[in-house]
């Protein structure tokens, strides 16, 4: 009973201290977790009604300088066919996006030095005048607060980078010694400053992961309070130092999403790739567990395959047509609606 009081204090206050939530993540069962979903999706509801949000993915460049031992990018992985997409393919999938009724584009890509701040700000302004009516968000990894103030400037609006553990020795297992923790949560708070919307996250069951290192997300979270969070299960990639690690818990990513609804009711929370990788209706039952985020892949077909940030990732042969009716069935077949418009935070 002790977990149902912890998750009616969580649904009432929206925070908890980081000895309920490790006791939260310790003693937590399959009861607990619909329990809380239903509280979840109450939120959801009364924030976005059943309104799922999509964004359209571009995965521009699977160049990265970084090598994190999780990520089937990384610079040490020398079996991958390397690519970038020019300004003209960029603009060439928003095209098609717009065209499907995406209202959100989200450029993603390694930290490819060949996109310098004057090649991304060229590219950002140029979706910017061609389509004024879309939000336009970037996910391009760590970058001097300079760099992100000139593409905010240039257009963007949102930046989505994922703090991957908000415990300081963690972190250091999972990247390495170029990359620093104190160096990512800088990189959040300059992309808050600036004014940016701002996403996290965190992998669900990555190496070394025990509850305490996600009681520390969770209070991050409560803290930062972000306007996205994007979590997903941990998936092995065959090329990286974790290959041999097990994957995530498709149960406990679902518990922490209806949890992180609990934390910030009206938070932007997708139904990752990942949860549908692991589980083939894991994207439905995300958003059953209070998501209302589903992202949609815009990238050439060709290239798919090459973004591959963990095995056997769903959809890299689908056209972009079939990637947004396909969720878009998803979707209705649970009660829900896939909606165009940019889908802001609110108050935003």
């Amino acid at each position: 009973m002790k977990v149902r009081s912890l998750i009616d204090q969580l649904d009432a206050d929206h925070n908890l201290n980081r000895s309920d939530y490790e006791l939260l993540l310790k003693e937590w069962d399959s009861s607990d977790a619909a329990y809380a979903a239903a509280k979840a999706v109450i939120w959801r509801q009364s924030y976005f009604s059943n309104k799922i949000y999509v964004r359209g993915l571009i995965e521009f460049t699977n160049i990265c300088r970084n090598d994190c031992y999780y990520c089937g990018i990384r610079k040490g992985n020398q079996e991958i066919v390397r690519y970038r997409l020019t300004e003209e393919q960029i603009m060439s999938c928003c095209r098609e996006g717009y065209e499907l009724g995406f209202r959100t584009f989200v450029l993603q890509g390694g930290e490819d030095a060949w996109f310098s701040d004057e090649r991304m700000c060229g590219i950002v302004s140029a979706i910017r005048r061609k389509y004024p009516d879309c939000a336009i968000t970037l996910s391009t990894g760590e970058r001097s607060r300079e760099s992100y103030q000139r593409l905010f400037d240039a257009g963007a609006d949102r930046y989505l980078l994922r703090h991957e553990t908000a415990d300081a020795e963690h972190y250091k297992k999972l990247h390495p010694p170029a990359l620093s923790w104190e160096h990512r949560m800088q990189c959040l708070q300059d992309l808050r400053e600036i004014g940016y919307q701002v996403g996290c996250g965190f992998m669900v069951g990555s190496p070394y992961q025990k509850p305490e290192h996600l009681a520390e997300d969770l209070c991050f979270i409560q803290e930062f309070r972000p306007e996205m969070c994007g979590i997903g299960p941990f998936i092995p990639h065959h090329q990286t130092p974790f290959a041999q690690e097990p994957a995530g818990s498709y149960e406990l990513t679902l518990f922490l999403l209806s949890i992180l609804r609990l934390i910030k009711p009206d938070l932007l929370l997708p139904s990752t790739t990942a949860l549908g990788t692991i589980n083939p209706r894991g994207r439905e039952m995300g958003i059953l567990a209070g998501a209302n985020v589903v992202m949609p892949n815009l990238s050439p077909t060709e290239v798919r395959k090459q973004y591959e940030l963990y095995d056997n990732k769903i959809c890299t042969g689908d056209e972009s047509a079939q990637c947004r009716d396909c969720l878009e069935t998803r979707m209705e077949s649970i009660g829900c609606e896939v909606v165009t418009d940019r889908g802001d935070a609110p108050g935003r």
